[in-house]
């Protein structure tokens, strides 16, 4: 299988104006990635990512080494039909609306006009905007228009999409959101490059991880291989009663292992925090007035209706009263 993005010994040295090396911002970088993959690269501020995704976009050049998207380099107009790019601050045109924003990009992609239309509008729609495609972007928070940046970072349906920092301005549920997003695009057979200095979004939906630091590979491959501890173990039970805990307790104690830790099982922030709202947001949904009164209904004991259609109304004290006046 033909690696997506290839590069061997990629060095970027950056130098002053009389040519002579003043920052070594990437030294020898390889990698390797293979279609269909989410790909992490990791790295504090100053560690090369940047440089890395311009190089991968022929926005600058290498000072050594080579690299190639889909087999061709990167300045090459195929190889860029076939990506997308979300850069960490989007900058749009503000009077303009989502739809006319996305259709400029489809026009700059000289798609016809009719296909422009039917995947404007389904970007919308995929990244939760279709109650505002018609507002203008200035009257948009930051978490919107990072949407609208992935919406336009997909408009040409491209084999790889090269993201920096796409969940940045986003609250906890559109954090949730686009991650899920990202991993139904890899199910898609999309190649997705990462880049990121939020260990969350890399933990969660990124298949290798490559960790750079002051322009230096410092570790790479599975999450799998780089997070595991060597002879630890992490055992969940449910429904487990003290009883049990101690007899499991005692069986590995009697194997010569040890039990370093015994506490209820915990969810992460984000997802207790999407878990909660999610729910309210279903509570707080209106019910359709028919259904509602088809609900009533079949709540109530039928036994106790057909008695109250049998039983007479009560009678009136007043109406017996003034019946009787009237009969004298």
């Amino acid at each position: 299988m033909t690696n997506i993005i290839q590069s061997e010994g990629l060095t970027k040295v950056y130098t002053d104006f009389w040519g002579r090396p003043k920052r070594r911002a990437l030294e020898n970088l390889n990698l390797n990635i293979e279609p269909g993959q989410i790909y992490g690269l990791l790295g504090p501020n100053g560690s090369g990512k940047t440089t890395t995704i311009k190089l991968l976009l022929g926005l600058i050049f290498p000072t050594k080494g080579q690299v190639t998207i889909d087999g061709l380099p990167p300045s090459n107009n195929e190889s860029r039909r076939n990506l997308g790019f979300l850069p960490e601050e989007s900058y749009f045109y503000e009077f303009m609306n989502a739809e006319q924003t996305l259709e400029f990009f489809g026009r700059l992609f000289g798609m016809p006009k009719k296909e422009r239309r039917r995947r404007s509008r389904e970007l919308i729609e995929w990244v939760g905007l279709e109650n505002d495609r018609k507002r203008k972007l200035k009257e948009y928070s930051k978490g919107m228009r990072r949407r609208v940046g992935l919406a336009q970072a997909l408009f040409n349906d491209p084999k790889l999409v090269i993201l920096d920092e796409p969940t940045s301005g986003l609250d906890p549920l559109g954090h949730r959101d686009v991650k899920d997003k990202l991993i139904e695009l890899r199910d898609q057979g999309k190649t997705i490059l990462l880049s990121s200095h939020l260990l969350a979004d890399i933990e969660d939906v990124c298949d290798q991880v490559h960790v750079l630091y002051q322009g230096k590979t410092i570790r790479q491959g599975s999450l799998a291989d780089l997070t595991s501890k060597p002879g630890l173990y992490d055992l969940t039970i449910q429904s487990a009663n003290p009883e049990i805990l101690e007899a499991i307790t005692a069986a590995i104690t009697e194997t010569g292992a040890s039990v370093l830790s015994q506490n209820p099982s915990r969810e992460t922030l984000e997802a207790f925090f999407v878990r909660i709202f999610r729910a309210g947001k279903k509570r707080s949904e209106r019910y359709d007035r028919k259904k509602l009164l088809e609900d009533l209904k079949d709540d109530l004991d039928p036994a106790a209706v057909d008695g109250a259609k049998d039983t007479p109304a009560a009678a009136d004290p007043a109406a017996e009263k003034n019946a009787e006046a009237a009969k004298e």
